[in-house]
């Protein structure tokens, strides 16, 4: 069976270590290959809450678009997302790229608005894929996020999975 790359775009504002790496672990049982971007602390977007941690997760599945979907929906529910009484948001995973499929997809609309709309899902994707190619607008990764006029301040910071850190240390010594 055939791979196809994907990538996924991972946040939270509730016990944010914890959850991206409940989420991690989840996705690492079906998805190949998982590299990770450096991690990001941005202030929420949209709701109003406490910082998040974002960053970008690249792999490849075997899996149909819509199956992918239906899995990421349910290790954010195993994390509480849809639970009655949280507060924020333990884990948001969202499907940015899914290999260069563009278009609404059953309301799954494909590449995510967000990559141009968001730095932290912009610049998370242009360190992780700085030559990919934006499927929609034609330009790469880092061009877009050189040319970016996003008005939102990130900060690296560190963060580990599984041992290794995923922030190099040259972003968060501000080099």
């Amino acid at each position: 069976m055939s791979l196809t790359q994907v990538f996924l775009g991972l946040g939270s504002n509730i016990e944010r270590e914890a959850h991206l790496c409940a989420g991690l672990e989840a996705l690492a049982g079906f998805l190949v290959d998982i590299r990770c971007s450096a991690v990001f602390e941005s202030q929420p977007v949209g709701i109003k809450s406490g910082p998040f941690f974002n960053f970008v997760v690249a792999a490849y599945t075997d899996l149909p678009l819509m199956e992918l979907d239906r899995r990421l929906k349910f290790i954010e529910a195993d994390n509480g997302r849809y639970a009655p009484d949280r507060k924020g948001l333990p884990l948001d995973i969202d499907v940015l790229l899914y290999g260069e499929q563009v278009g609404n997809f059953d309301g799954l609309i494909l590449p995510r608005a967000e990559i141009l709309k968001n730095a932290f899902v912009l610049w998370p994707l242009s360190l992780i894929a700085p030559d990919r190619i934006h499927p929609g607008v034609g330009k790469s990764f880092a061009t877009l996020w050189d040319e970016s006029q996003i008005d939102q301040v990130l900060a690296p910071v560190a963060f580990e999975w599984r041992g290794v850190p995923l922030t190099p240390l040259e972003l968060l010594s501000g080099l």
